[in-house]
């Protein structure tokens, strides 16, 4: 990508002399749980995942070192309740929470050093709540960023770029695109880049498996071990396959009595499968709703592969579990995609975006 390089590079020498020069294209998107980013740096781009939140013992303006911030980040992944989580519901949706918002945009640019002069792309959620998405675009604003460009675009159609092609390719082609996300399931058509009947459904979502995997395990236990949902999410990041689940055994601490050790058969896998199913429901619907809306786009959809992603699609062999199971479920072949990288696709997609938002408006 010589040309991508050769802007990277032009936006660092401008930040260097202070002088004016080419935007810097950033795509990120702000997840319910982790943060995505991708930005031009020097000849190469950096992606990055971290938590979506702010620690607990922050100063009051936000700001850490490097070092702080990582011991930060991994004191959250260990202890979920050591941080402020702001985007439980997908956007800041209250007064608090786009406070924080704004705090947790603020040191990501500094960490970072993302300058102003920038061209900005986020993914954005489905999420029936103005006030919640306008916060986005007020955040990237108020810190900053985005002088030469700030745009919002849909999180499924970023999160469809990186799989169907090098460029950005998706935004020409009709397709449906599944996000298996953490606080829902989303499905939607797009025609030429235009988002065509939106589905949300919080009935199938990740941190309802975390609540599954919760009760599943304390009833395998028969009562005698209980988990809050930040490890039972661990366990399902860490243990769930679906090409090959192994038992594994763990320890909690019962006060004067110590040490309990127990081990997990039938807790991650069963809400897992039980989780497809509803999936697998779900899109069934979407699929019938599209085809009496949209008849001409769901015949042409049918013959391009489904995009999934998602922070579900990491868990190995979900998505070829899914593709099977939905194959059955609507009678005919499914043809499942998912990106490389389910975590940082939708940045990866939002960033290509916004090089080519960038360079539009620079010709």
């Amino acid at each position: 990508m010589t040309n991508d390089a050769a802007a990277a590079n032009g936006a660092d020498a401008a930040r260097e002399s202070g002088e004016g020069g080419v935007p810097t294209a950033i795509g990120v998107k702000f997840g319910s749980a982790r943060t995505a980013l991708v930005f031009d740096d020097g000849d190469a781009e950096s992606a990055v995942c971290l938590p979506s939140c702010l620690a607990d013992d922050d100063e009051s303006d936000g700001a850490l070192t490097d070092d702080e911030r990582v011991r930060c980040d991994e004191a959250v992944r260990r202890a979920p309740e050591r941080g402020e989580f702001m985007l439980r519901s997908g956007v800041p949706a209250t007064a608090r929470d786009a406070e924080l918002f704004e705090r947790f945009v603020r040191e990501l640019c500094e960490r970072h050093d993302l300058p102003a002069e920038s061209a900005v792309v986020y993914a954005m959620p489905t999420v029936d709540d103005r006030v919640g998405l306008a916060n986005f675009g007020t955040a990237v604003g108020e810190c900053g960023l985005g002088e030469a460009l700030a745009r919002g675009v849909p999180e499924s159609l970023c999160a469809s770029i990186p799989p169907l092609g090098d460029g950005i390719e998706a935004v020409d082609e009709v397709f449906v695109a599944v996000d298996l996300g953490a606080t829902s399931l989303e499905a939607c058509a797009y025609r030429h880049g235009t988002r065509l009947l939106p589905f949300v459904s919080a009935d199938a979502s990740g941190d309802r498996v975390d609540q599954r995997i919760a009760e599943a395990i304390e009833a395998e236990t028969d009562g005698r071990v209980t988990v809050d949902p930040a490890t039972a999410r661990e366990y399902k990041e860490t243990h769930a396959d679906f090409g090959g689940f192994e038992p594994f055994t763990d320890a909690v601490e019962h006060g004067s009595e110590g040490a309990h050790e127990f081990t997990v058969e039938r807790g991650v896998m069963e809400p897992l499968d039980d989780y497809l199913d509803d999936a697998v429901a779900e899109l069934g619907d979407f699929f019938s709703r599209l085809a009496n809306a949209h008849m001409k786009t769901y015949q042409l959809a049918r013959a391009r592969p489904l995009v999934v992603s998602g922070g579900m699609a990491c868990i190995p062999g979900l998505v070829e579990e899914l593709e099977s199971r939905l194959a059955a479920e609507l009678d005919r072949p499914v043809d499942v995609v998912a990106p490389d990288d389910p975590a940082t696709a939708a940045a990866e997609g939002a960033h290509r975006l916004a090089v080519r938002l960038r360079d539009r408006d620079a010709a």
